[in-house]
């Protein structure tokens, strides 16, 4: 039997009447049982190989004291700042001084330059160009930067957002079809294109041109030099994951790319973008959204952006942030990724992304309320949504995939709109990367969500011939492929 001592001071026991020290006593002891109950309760689970969380405080090597005299900071936050990867001086500078530094030039994006040429010789011919975007807010966004800025030199430009549903991600022949009946003469991908081998080869036999934006990883092929580049057939391809590309940062979103290439294009014709200030915001929503690291220049466009969703924000995103209670004045990064974004992205859930294009299109405040409200209510039904399929995924994982080392889940009822969502989710719990399918036999899509350890997008990657289309990044994951699969991807 463990003894407990309770140490009162002498001060302390006259101003305390008895009765309160017993029942602190006892209070502790609660405490202790509880704890013991706890422990026991891991080791019960631990047992039986449901994951647990491990917690590792990392101490990266460096100099602290050094660092901490030189930038004037107290050596924990220093310490805090090298294990998030900040080992110098000048890095730490930039990474806490973000709004000081200049954005890279847009001219270091490979193919940039060829890319604004063949947009220019279009325009002069008058020739007809198809924006072919995604429905996600970084696609929708990128659609509209191109869109928009497009506009102000022709009057000749279109967009088109594929249905989740219907076309799926990306381009695809149907798409490419329908831009050849409209008459277009030019196609330009945002936010996807760079795995559309197939689609785009097809678009060159048709005699389009293609002009491709992206920022998710170029497809790769093993072959007996060790893995290949398989970039697809355009005439000009923008994205700074290329592996000769000399950007100095290459992990922007799709919609920071569609920026620097309608940057550079008002560069080279000696024109001002009108709409400039109004797009640096719109960047900063998506680069948040996107979940893409937030330092070097993205740390920029965030913090520059915010100032401009304060003072001139888009009028139809203005409308969204008054239909959900946010003060444009004390605007925050988790106002962009928590509450605007899910607004944006639950158009293209549950019906069409093209709403949300509508939104930041609209001028006047009537239809932009319109736009907002609805936006909103369709974000609520999203919620119910997820946290019903949430509920099923989970319980799936435990009866049958607690043990797994990469979950592999797989519901038919699950919309396949939220299951991103459910993946990520489900990768927070677990801590483990996570694949969510739905759908059956030839029809089944899913996403997929990583955790930092794992190169998610790499070791899929390895097994191309199990899905029908496939893309993404380390972090995250999107496919399609055929039910007979899933038991031979989950081994």
């Amino acid at each position: 039997m463990k003894t407990f001592l309770i140490v009162c001071s002498p001060n302390h026991r006259r101003r305390t009447p008895q009765r309160s020290v017993i029942q602190r006593m006892n209070r502790s002891l609660t405490w202790i049982r509880r704890v013991q109950r706890a422990r026991q309760t891991r080791k019960r689970r631990s047992s039986k190989g449901v994951f647990m969380k491990k917690w590792k405080l990392k101490n990266k090597k460096a100099d602290i004291e050094k660092l901490s005299r030189t930038l004037k900071l107290s050596k924990p936050f220093c310490n805090l700042l090298v294990n998030r990867g900040f080992s110098t001086p000048e890095t730490i500078r930039n990474y806490l001084e973000a709004q000081k530094l200049p954005l890279h030039d847009a001219k270091e994006l490979k193919d940039c330059d060829k890319a604004c040429q063949v947009i220019e010789n279009h325009i002069e011919q008058g020739n007809k160009i198809w924006i072919i975007g995604d429905y996600d807010v970084d696609g929708i966004i990128s659609t509209y930067i191109l869109k928009q800025s497009l506009s102000v030199l022709s009057d000749r430009v279109t967009y088109y957002i594929p249905d989740r549903m219907e076309d799926g991600y990306g381009i695809n022949e149907n798409i490419i079809d329908a831009a050849l009946s409209d008459g277009a003469s030019l196609i330009v991908t945002c936010d996807n294109g760079i795995s559309a081998l197939e689609a785009l080869a097809y678009a060159k036999e048709k005699d389009l041109d293609v002009v491709v934006t992206d920022h998710h990883e170029p497809v790769t092929q093993k072959s007996s030099n060790g893995e290949e580049l398989c970039l697809p057939s355009a005439d000009a391809i923008v994205n700074p994951k290329q592996a000769d590309c000399g950007y100095p940062f290459n992990k922007i979103c799709g919609a920071t790319v569609a920026f620097k290439v309608v940057e550079r294009l008002f560069q080279r014709l000696k024109r001002e973008n009108p709409i400039k200030e109004e797009l640096v915001g719109l960047v900063a929503v998506a680069t948040v959204c996107d979940v893409v690291d937030l330092i070097d220049e993205n740390r920029v466009i965030v913090k520059q952006g915010l100032e401009k969703l304060a003072s001139k924000p888009n009028p139809g995103l203005q409308m969204l942030m008054k239909a959900t209670g946010i003060d444009s004045k004390e605007l925050t990064s988790f106002h962009l990724g928590f509450v605007i974004g899910p607004c944006l992205n639950a158009a293209g859930r549950i019906e069409t992304a093209e709403k949300s294009l509508k939104l930041l299109e609209a001028q006047s405040p009537e239809l932009a309320e319109e736009y907002a409200k609805e936006l909103v209510e369709l974000n609520s039904i999203r919620k119910d949504m997820t946290k019903e399929g949430t509920g099923r995924i989970d319980a799936l994982v435990k009866e049958q995939l607690a043990e797994d080392p990469v979950i592999v889940a797989h519901d038919p009822s699950i919309h396949e709109s939220i299951a991103g969502i459910i993946a990520g989710r489900i990768k927070e719990k677990y801590h483990r990367p996570t694949l969510v399918l739905t759908g059956e036999k030839e029809k089944v899509k899913g996403s997929g969500r990583s955790i930092e350890e794992y190169d998610l997008y790499r070791e899929m990657a390895d097994f191309r011939e199990l899905y029908e289309k496939f893309g993404g990044h380390p972090m995250a994951v999107g496919l399609s492929m055929r039910e007979e699969n899933i038991l031979p991807l989950r081994k």
